[in-house]
């Protein structure tokens, strides 16, 4: 069973928006658009991370969305963790884009095997608590740093992080005021979480 039913980015122009969508990571981000005009500045307190295979996949993926318009926050380098870079695409939404392998062992397929939603919040534990009020169950967690859900089949995974170690982690500012642009659709909704992140009632038809 899905916790997460759809997750929908307000954008200034969805048309433009799916554009670019379309051209850097192409049609599978998982990801709805809608058009809001909500005033929002600096880091909106998350990210979305799209999991690949390999490094050049990561690379290729990065390549395409800065030719396609986005700012690049990180290149696509190598880590301890794997390979990995981060773009800010023009909407706003800031995209990492990562792999836990080392090594290349096939051609680029461009494939993205998940899409991993990031919410940057106060505090983890408290976030951790009012979710599971409302039946999310934990699947991993790191004391009062990390904490990463298990939401079933849902499109997008979803896990909280610390704030300020979210937007260090994708090269920005940790500041930021307004809304946060963002959308859950799901059967536990409508709520609104402690860091201000809105659930609707019902799923968001629109998809990129």
């Amino acid at each position: 069973m899905a916790f997460i039913e759809s997750v929908t980015l307000g954008v200034d122009d969805p048309t433009a928006a799916d554009r670019f969508y379309t051209a850097a990571f192409g049609p599978d981000t998982r990801v709805g658009l809608r058009a809001s005009q909500e005033p929002t500045t600096g880091f909106r307190g998350f990210t979305l991370s799209l999991i690949v295979s390999q490094p050049s996949t990561v690379r290729s993926l990065i390549d395409s969305a800065v030719e396609a318009g986005a700012t690049l926050l990180k290149p696509a380098t190598k880590s301890f963790w794997g390979h990995g870079g981060v773009v800010r695409a023009p909407d706003g939404t800031i995209w990492k884009v990562t792999t836990s392998a080392k090594k290349d062992t096939g051609p680029d397929t461009r494939r993205i095997d998940d899409v991993v939603l990031l919410l940057g919040v106060g505090d983890v534990a408290a976030s951790k608590r009012f979710y599971a009020d409302r039946g999310l169950a934990a699947a991993k967690s790191v004391g009062r740093m990390y904490v990463e859900f298990d939401t079933g089949d849902s499109p997008v995974k979803l896990g909280l992080y610390r704030r300020r170690a979210l937007a260090k982690d994708a090269g920005v500012s940790p500041e930021g005021t307004g809304s946060h642009r963002l959308v859950f659709g799901g059967a536990a909704g409508p709520f609104t979480d402690p860091d201000g992140f809105a659930w609707e009632a019902a799923p968001v038809a629109s998809t990129a």
